[in-house]
């Protein structure tokens, strides 16, 4: 073997052909070193792959041709080329074009600098990772990969985005929705199972009355055609909270949110009559424990909704019931209000992420949308609800073109605002 030393780097995630061929050819240049990218370095930029990074790893090491694998921390290759000065970097040609040109361009300059090569491999005819990739997730998953999801994205995201969904349609639309942004790729990274657009979907009022049973057939429509992970809305966890961790947990859910209220719901929208109704902070830790006791894997979760806030006490209320709620074992808090201003929330934000530095915080910037997730995260939130936009924004929509429809007896002119119904049935697995 050469005494040369050559770099790649790459995911990891499917190997197919290409992959092969160009770990064949590196090999021959030298000594292959494989940059592997960490499960944080393509969140940023892409979906989570189906394997965490030491299943990845020990994949990629046990092909004939690598030498070592070592981690690729950022999507650039330059912070790796600097480190180890390859005097060769291999990569497929299909990068001078698309979304890696300018990786191409700064790796280029990057190995002048070092007095290395590039090494550019013919792209592999007949071998698309992208449809690869779109094959797998037309297969689906399994709920224990599903589940499993939510603590993934904790550890490799700063923010993790949440819409709500309460359909199928919904659903399909969260999983297959991206946009491209300058720094990537950018999409919804799971769905938000929320009691009330679920009720009001159906012209029921939000009230706690619906058993899981009813929840769990409308949430099964969204889990047969989709891969996300999902948070499930769990209420005040009602009376057998252990049976629906349970359930939830078995279907492959990530996660539940309760509320730390008691008695017959009220939603928060309405009046802030809800101070009576917070639970004992006692009451409501026997409650967390019985729920962690109740889970089977270590990575469902179980998170507390502090309605201290609607309820009109102050940040310190709030965060005392927040310190017992963790100290019961919760796996994080979502912290609400109405105040529009959102300095409530940034100040809880601060004091609880100083006390508690790995304790997720789920935020639903319903009424201070004015703040971008960015700003969201420099508080110290983790999680980012958005809660019920999906179901609000169809409403108007059938409202239009049911008047249009009305106005104009005839449905011609409500085409213009509806799409048509292949596109909708393409969107659906099995429709073609």
């Amino acid at each position: 073997m050469s005494d040369k030393t050559v770099y790649l780097g790459m995911r990891g995630d499917i190997i197919h052909p290409g992959i092969i061929n160009i770990i064949r050819e590196g090999s021959k240049l030298g000594r292959l070193t494989v940059g592997l990218l960490t499960d944080c370095a393509i969140a940023a930029h892409k979906r989570l792959p189906y394997l965490n990074y030491e299943q990845r790893k020990d994949i990629i090491e046990n092909i004939k041709g690598v030498a070592d694998v070592i981690p690729q921390t950022e999507w650039s290759y330059v912070p790796n080329l600097l480190k180890i000065k390859p005097d060769f970097i291999i990569h497929g040609d299909d990068w001078k074009s698309g979304p890696l040109q300018k990786e191409r361009e700064e790796v280029f300059a990057v190995m002048k600098e070092i007095n290395g090569h590039v090494v550019e491999i013919p792209y592999t005819q007949g071998v698309n990772s992208s449809s690869l990739n779109e094959t797998m997730r037309s297969v689906g998953t399994t709920p224990d990969i599903r589940l499993k999801t939510l603590r993934r994205l904790l550890d490799a995201k700063k923010i993790i985005r949440m819409m709500e969904a309460h359909s199928g349609l919904s659903g399909l639309i969260i999983e297959n929705l991206e946009i491209e942004k300058e720094d990537g790729r950018r999409s919804f990274d799971g769905m938000w199972s929320s009691s009330l657009t679920d009720s009001a979907s159906k012209g029921k009022p939000d009230i706690e009355a619906v058993d899981l049973t009813t929840r769990l057939f409308d949430l099964t429509n969204i889990l047969e055609c989709t891969t996300k992970p999902i948070i499930f809305d769990g209420d005040t966890g009602g009376n057998h909270f252990a049976f629906t961790v349970r359930t939830l947990e078995r279907n492959g859910v990530s996660a539940v949110i309760i509320e730390d209220k008691t008695g017959l719901k009220r939603n928060s929208l309405f009046g802030t009559e809800v101070a009576q109704e917070l639970c004992p902070v006692p009451e409501f830790c026997e409650k967390i424990k019985a729920g962690k006791l109740a889970q089977v894997t270590k990575e469902f979760m179980v998170i507390a909704r502090l309605e201290s806030l609607i309820a009109g006490f102050p940040v310190s209320h709030a965060l005392e019931r927040a310190r017992a709620f963790v100290g019961a074992g919760a796996d994080g808090v979502m912290i609400h209000s109405k105040e529009k201003t959102g300095e409530d929330i940034k100040e809880f934000c601060s004091i609880f992420r100083s006390e508690y530095p790995h304790v997720p915080i789920v935020l639903v910037p319903t009424t201070y949308n004015q703040f971008t997730e960015k700003e969201l995260c420099s508080w110290g939130a983790n999680i980012i609800i958005y809660a019920n936009h999906m179901l609000r924004a169809s409403y108007p929509a059938m409202m239009t073109a049911a008047k249009t429809i009305l106005d104009s007896e005839r449905s011609l002119e409500a085409d213009k605002i509806c799409m048509p119904i292949k596109e909708i049935l393409e969107l659906i697995p099995g429709s073609k």
